[in-house]
């Protein structure tokens, strides 16, 4: 078939073509935007989820809907090895001048850049090259201790949104990578934000671990926030996000192929894409069949190998790989530390390094004491393939 006109798209955060299965989180988001405009407390969401299940494609979604009730956005990704405050800065400057140029008096937006510019200078940013040339107010976020600057510079952005009678809404992907005193600031400013009512939210969303971090660093996080698990895709939600893009464009999976898309795809969104996409291309009519899922399916497998797979694996070390080799060959979607210790003929104490290495990468987590699973789906049956048996 025409590849020009194929509907799916695989990529990281692309929007698919249908985003089926998320209309409650949705709702839940357009509740929460509109209870903050009014002034009414609401639980801020960060969202949590394994790889590949859709969680920036939410966000990114989330974020239109907060620029459609007139909120001022800004939307970074947390990395490894960049702190909060150094990500956080230059789109605080943006927003801060997006404020100060609608209608309206006061000085709470200076005072707000004064409070960044303060900011900024105990993170060790140059500020000249943000454009902050003014004078210091001393005491406003300046102390150089994240946990007390970073809620008195939110305090000072919702003053100044406050004041032009607007909203701010931040968003924040792969949450889980920022250090632990990072995690607790930034919490602590968002307990100030909803203790005074300001139209504040924050949208985030990370791997399965945010929850158990979050409580880990502020026992009320529970309290502030609202944890969404994005999930897997039932099987009716599957063949809505397969069906409804192909017959737009001419074309019908049949029921077959559609079972058995799900079967090899467990219902995550990225693969539906991956699978959409090969077989839309395999396809020789408009008719796609379970033959031209088979022999796609090849293609699939070899495209996730070299990228989506490879792009985590080559960010292992030989121990590390071997781990999630043993993981992978016990095939259980969650596994006891003990049985993999025991497969690796150690003790539980000696895997403990690797494995926080593996949770820091964000490669495994542990749904509930004691036990493992891949944050990757599928990369369990990738490890087999890739990695040759220890005999």
């Amino acid at each position: 078939m025409d590849e020009i006109k194929n509907p799916f798209s695989p990529g990281a955060g692309s929007p698919p073509p249908e985003l089926v299965g998320r209309s409650s989180i949705l709702r839940q988001t357009e509740i929460l935007l509109g209870r903050t405009l009014n002034r009414r407390p609401e639980k801020s969401m960060l969202l949590t989820g394994l790889r590949g299940v859709g969680k920036t494609v939410l966000l990114n979604e989330m974020e239109r809907l907060a620029q459609q009730h007139g909120y001022h956005t800004i939307s970074i990704e947390a990395h490894e090895n960049k702190s909060l405050g150094a990500s956080l800065a230059p789109y605080l400057r943006r927003l801060f001048f997006e404020l100060n140029r609608l209608a309206g008096t006061g000085d709470k937006v200076k005072r707000g850049l004064i409070a960044l510019r303060n900011f900024i200078g105990t993170i060790r940013i140059n500020y000249g090259d943000l454009g902050l040339d003014l004078d210091p107010l001393p005491g406003v976020a300046d102390s150089g201790d994240l946990e007390n600057d970073l809620p008195e510079l939110f305090q000072a952005l919702s003053e100044a949104a406050m004041e032009k009678q607007s909203a701010v809404a931040i968003l924040i992907d792969e949450i889980q990578y920022f250090k632990e005193k990072e995690l607790s600031a930034l919490i602590m400013a968002m307990h100030r934000i909803q203790q005074k009512q300001s139209p504040i939210v924050l949208l985030g969303a990370g791997l399965p671990i945010l929850p158990g971090l979050a409580g880990d660093s502020k026992s009320y996080a529970e309290r502030l926030f609202s944890f969404p698990d994005v999930g897997a895709l039932s099987q009716e939600d599957v063949a809505r996000a397969l069906q409804e893009p192909a017959r737009r464009e001419g074309a019908v999976f049949a029921n077959d192929a559609l079972d058995k898309i799900y079967e090899l795809t467990h219902g995550y969104p990225y693969f539906l894409q991956e699978w959409g996409y090969q077989a839309w291309k395999q396809a020789q009519t408009e008719n796609i069949t379970l033959d031209v899922i088979n022999r796609a399916t090849e293609k699939v497998i070899e495209r996730l190998d070299q990228n989506f797979f490879r792009v985590r694996f080559d960010r292992l070390t030989p121990g590390e790989k071997r781990f999630l080799r043993t993981m992978a060959e016990l095939r259980s979607e969650r596994m006891r530390a003990g049985e993999i210790a025991h497969a690796l003929g150690v003790t539980v104490n000696k895997i403990g390094p690797t494995r926080a290495h593996l949770m820091k990468k964000g490669m495994i987590y542990s749904p509930s004491y004691g036990e493992l699973a891949f944050t990757v789906p599928l990369f369990g049956d990738f490890m087999l393939r890739t990695v040759p048996k220890e005999h």
